[in-house]
C-alpha cells in the first residue's frame, strides 16, 4: 500500500473486493489513472482524511477497476468478494483484540481506551459490548468451539460497524434493509417472510438488523397490507417518524424498550390475521393497530406509575395520577406524528380522529383497567353481540388484541417467554433498589429478596394473562393460533410452578417444558 501507508496507521488497512485485499495503485501525480483527482490522494486537498476518505475510496476504485480492464475483470476472477473481505476484517479486528484493546471510531481512526464511544447513541436493547472485555470472551470461545464461532461472536459489522458503513458506501439494495450486509440483509429477509408465525425470534431479528428491528419491521408491514399506497404517505416522512419512535425508546431499560415495542407489533399482526379479524378489518383499522402496538410504550422511564406519583414526578401531576405513562406514550407519540409530518397531508378532522383512536388504542394498555375490558368483553361474548361492521366495535377488539399482544409473552415459545420474564423482573428489581435507596416503601413485585421470578410470573399468568387470553380464545374460536398460545402458557405456567417450588431452582431453570422444542411454525 504505498500511498496509504504514508497515512494510515500500521494498525489500519484497507480491504476492498474492488481493490483487491490490501491493493492500492502506485501512479505519480497527473497519471490518468487517477482520472479527476488528478494526485494521489496523499494531499487529500486539504481537508481532513476523514472528510475525504469516502471520495478517496471511490476514486481508488474506478482508477483501479479502469487500469484492470473495467468492473468485471481480474479482480473478480480472484473471487474477492465482499464476503471474504468482511472476514478478513473480522479476522483483523480479532487479532487486533487479542493484543489490545482497540476501538475503531466514527471517523474512521483507531484508537484505543474509548471502548463504547462508537455505539453508546445506539437505541435498542441489545446489551452495548465494551471491546475491553470482548479479548477475555474471546478466549472462552476458543476453548469451546473454533476459531470460526469467535469470528462470528466479533462481528466487525455489528460491534464496530462495517467497513463499508465507515467508508460511507452503502449498497443500493431497495427496501428497508440498506444498512446491512449482504449476509445479515439475507439472514433477516428470511425472518420477515415468516413473521406471520408465532415462534418469531424477536431477539435474533433485532441482532440481524443491528438494533433497528421495529423501523425494519414497521416498514415490511407498511407494504405487506399497502398502507403506504392507501395513505399515500410520504417514505421520508414515515422512516422519520418510525425512527423517532425507536429513538425515543429507552436502551437501557430490560423490558420496556425497542425490541418489546417490535414484539408486540409482531405479535398484533398476528392476531390482525385472524380470520374472523381479518375480513372485517378496514385499511384505517391495520393502521391504528399497527401503530399503536409500535408506539404503545414510547419514552417508558423503566418505573410504573406508582412510583412516579410516590416520587411527584411531573408527569404524575401533569396527568392528574391517572394513566401516567399512557398518556405520556399517546401524546408522545402525537407529538412524533406532528414533527415528522406523516399525516399532515390529510384532512385536519382525518389526522385529529387518527391521534384520538390512537389514544384510545394506548391508553387501553393500562394494566389497572384490566378488569373494565375483560368484564366488558366477556359480556359481548355471552350475549353474542359483537358486529364487526359496526366501527366501535372492531375498534374495541382492536382495544382487545393490542392488550393481548401487551402481555403475550407467556404465551410464547418457553426460549422467549422465560428471557421476557427475566427481562421484566430484572427492571421491576431495579426500580425496587432506587426506592430502598431513597427510603421509599418498595413496591409489590420490586423486591429481588422477597419476590422471584416464578413467584412474579405465577401471579402475573393466572391473575391477568389466562382470563384475558381464554376470552380471546372464546373469540377467535376455531384458530390453531389461539390454540397454540393457549398451550404454551399452560406449559410455561406449569414450568414455573416447578421452579417456585423446586429446592434447586437453579437447576430447573434451563429445563424446557415437555415436548416445547417439537413445536411447528403456527401461521
Amino acid at each position: 500500500m504505498p500511498v496509504l501507508e504514508r497515512l494510515w496507521s500500521p494498525d489500519l488497512r484497507m480491504r476492498d473486493s474492488g481493490l483487491g485485499v490490501g491493493v492500492c495503485p502506485d501512479e505519480p501525480p497527473g497519471s490518468p489513472v487517477w482520472g479527476p483527482l488528478k494526485t494521489p490522494p496523499v494531499t487529500c486537498g486539504g481537508l481532513s482524511l476523514a472528510l475525504e476518505l469516502p471520495a478517496l475510496i471511490r476514486q481508488l476504485r474506478a482508477a483501479w477497476r479502469a487500469r484492470r480492464g473495467g468492473p468485471q475483470g481480474q479482480e473478480r476472477s480472484q473471487g474477492s468478494t465482499w464476503v471474504e473481505a468482511e472476514n478478513e476484517e473480522v479476522e483483523e479486528v480479532t487479532e487486533d483484540i487479542d493484543h489490545n484493546s482497540t476501538h475503531v471510531e466514527a471517523d474512521g481512526r483507531l484508537n484505543t481506551g474509548h471502548a463504547g464511544v462508537l455505539l453508546a447513541e445506539r437505541r435498542g436493547s441489545y446489551p452495548l459490548i465494551d471491546l475491553r472485555i470482548l479479548k477475555s470472551s474471546a478466549q472462552q470461545e476458543v476453548e469451546s468451539g473454533t476459531r470460526r464461532k469467535v469470528k462470528r461472536l466479533l462481528s466487525f459489522h455489528r460491534y464496530c460497524h462495517a467497513s463499508r458503513l465507515l467508508r460511507r458506501l452503502v449498497p443500493h439494495t431497495p427496501g428497508s434493509l440498506h444498512l446491512l450486509d449482504d449476509d445479515y440483509l439475507g439472514q433477516a429477509a428470511h425472518m420477515l417472510s415468516k413473521v406471520g408465525t408465532w415462534n418469531f425470534d424477536i431477539f435474533l431479528f433485532d441482532r440481524l438488523t443491528n438494533g433497528n428491528s421495529l423501523v425494519t419491521l414497521m416498514c415490511h408491514l407498511f407494504n405487506v397490507y399497502g398502507l403506504i399506497h392507501h395513505f399515500q404517505l410520504d417514505m421520508v416522512k414515515l422512516h422519520r417518524f418510525l425512527g423517532m419512535v425507536q429513538e425515543d425508546y429507552h436502551s437501557q431499560n430490560p423490558y420496556h424498550n425497542a425490541v418489546h415495542a417490535a414484539d408486540v407489533t409482531q405479535a398484533m399482526y398476528c392476531y390482525l390475521n385472524e380470520p374472523k379479524l381479518a375480513e372485517q378489518l378496514t385499511p384505517l383499522d391495520v393502521f391504528l393497530g399497527l401503530m399503536a402496538a409500535a408506539a404503545h410504550d414510547v419514552d417508558h422511564p423503566g418505573v410504573n406509575q406508582p412510583f412516579l406519583i410516590k416520587t411527584r414526578h411531573h408527569l404524575a401531576s401533569l396527568y392528574q395520577n391517572t394513566s401516567v405513562l399512557e398518556s405520556h406514550h399517546w401524546r408522545s407519540t402525537v407529538g412524533m406524528l406532528r414533527e415528522s409530518g406523516l399525516l399532515s397531508h390529510l384532512p385536519t378532522d382525518m389526522s385529529q380522529d387518527i391521534e384520538q383512536q390512537l389514544g384510545s388504542l394506548i391508553l387501553a394498555t393500562d394494566i389497572s383497567r384490566q378488569n373494565e375490558f375483560l368484564l366488558t368483553f366477556r359480556e359481548h361474548l355471552d350475549n353474542q353481540d359483537l358486529d364487526l361492521q359496526l366501527a366501535s366495535h372492531r375498534h374495541f377488539i382492536l382495544q382487545i388484541a393490542l392488550k393481548c399482544a401487551d402481555v403475550c409473552n407467556p404465551c410464547r415459545v418457553w426460549e422467549l417467554s422465560k428471557q421476557w420474564s427475566e427481562r421484566v423482573c430484572e427492571e421491576f428489581y431495579r426500580q425496587g433498589d432506587l426506592e430502598r435507596k431513597f427510603d421509599l416503601e418498595i413496591s409489590p413485585l420490586c423486591d429481588q429478596q422477597a419476590d422471584s421470578v416464578p413467584a412474579v410470573q405465577m401471579g402475573f399468568i393466572s391473575y391477568i394473562v389466562e382470563p384475558l387470553f381464554e376470552e380471546w380464545h372464546r373469540f377467535t374460536k376455531p384458530s390453531l393460533l389461539s390454540q397454540t398460545m393457549l398451550g404454551h402458557l399452560h406449559k410455561n405456567k406449569a414450568c414455573w410452578s416447578c421452579m417456585r417450588y423446586a429446592h434447586t431452582p437453579s437447576d430447573t431453570q434451563t429445563e424446557e417444558p415437555e415436548g416445547e422444542g417439537e413445536e411447528e411454525d403456527i401461521p
